[in-house]
């Protein structure tokens, strides 16, 4: 894998934002959370996308866009070095640098309006009640919010908020008596149960668990054996971490009635469909948005296609004819 994306000719740019499937509409990939309707269940990971990655691909092809995260007051993030690839994927430690909501409604959210698909604002906190401040702070900006209990490196002991049902039911309720728009809860990997977490944040509110984050790591320089990040241990995401995940929503998918979300590891159509097999409804892509840019839109056309081919008018149909 390689981080630095290759940089598409004019005509090879016009080429792909045209070779959308002419018959796709014929093809149903909506996805609802909450009230919020996706066109397909296809989208980025929180960190992963900027509004200017609209200007390399369609980014109307997408279900919607997640936003940074964005935290109450503006913070710096962590000390260099934040990031480093691995043999099957990468480890970061970018520490969740973000303008605090005032700034992200001034600066960065009429850039994600702009791409025109919904927004979905991802709030971060380090307690549990510095959530429902940053929730009012966004004054309803955002077609819905994903709440990050989860990240890994916003210091070296990362935040254990995810790991704790109690402390996830705190967040959403807390939350929820904030704003009415859909609650997506993003869910740590190293937990006791994550049935047991996804049912809290189903129980306090939330319209929709995402699974999962990243996982915490500790990268060492190969000739002095010391930490290769500036933060010490930062969050392993990519395809080494896809099987571990695919059990987490495979657990979550049968503890609660919301939608789950899939994140980790997804880089075609074929990771995706293997999400939605285990009962994901949406899934999230990072990693491999650094390496190809347009990852996201080729697995939202090739799963059209796959419905096409097989004559399904959904993925829930081309599951169950796999199935039968």
């Amino acid at each position: 894998m390689t981080i630095a994306p290759p940089r598409p000719t004019t005509d090879a740019r016009r080429a792909f934002f045209d070779a959308r499937p002419a018959d796709s509409a014929a093809v149903d990939l909506s996805v609802r959370i909450g009230s919020l309707t996706l066109a397909n269940p296809v989208m980025p990971a929180s960190g992963c996308f900027g509004p200017s990655l609209g200007r390399l691909i369609p980014v109307a092809e997408l279900g919607a866009v997640v936003t940074k995260t964005v935290f109450g007051t503006p913070r710096g993030g962590n000390a260099a070095h934040r990031l480093t690839e691995i043999r099957a994927g990468m480890v970061n430690s970018v520490g969740i640098p973000s303008r605090g909501a005032a700034g992200y409604l001034a600066s960065q959210h009429p850039l994600y309006l702009a791409l025109g698909v919904p927004v979905i604002v991802s709030v971060g906190g380090h307690r549990p009640g510095e959530y429902a401040p940053v929730v009012q702070g966004l004054r309803g900006a955002g077609d819905a919010y994903e709440l990050n209990v989860s990240c890994p490196n916003l210091d070296r002991h990362g935040t254990d908020i995810g790991s704790d049902p109690d402390a996830i039911g705190t967040v959403v309720r807390l939350v929820r008596q904030e704003t009415d728009k859909p609650l997506i809860v993003k869910l740590p990997v190293l937990v006791s149960s994550i049935a047991d977490c996804a049912q809290a944040a189903e129980a306090a509110g939330a319209d929709a668990v995402c699974v999962a984050n990243s996982i915490p790591a500790l990268p060492l320089t190969a000739d002095t054996r010391s930490p290769v990040l500036g933060n010490v241990i930062g969050g392993l995401s990519g395809p080494n971490i896809r099987p571990i995940v695919l059990r987490l929503v495979w657990l979550a998918a049968r503890a609660v009635d919301i939608p789950v979300i899939a994140c980790g590891g997804i880089e075609t159509a074929d990771d995706a469909l293997d999400y939605f097999s285990v009962g994901a409804r949406a899934v999230q892509v990072g990693t491999a948005s650094f390496g190809r840019p347009f990852a996201m839109v080729d697995i939202t056309r090739a799963l059209q296609e796959r419905c096409l081919a097989a004559g399904a008018a959904d993925i829930g149909e081309l599951i169950e004819l796999w199935r039968a």
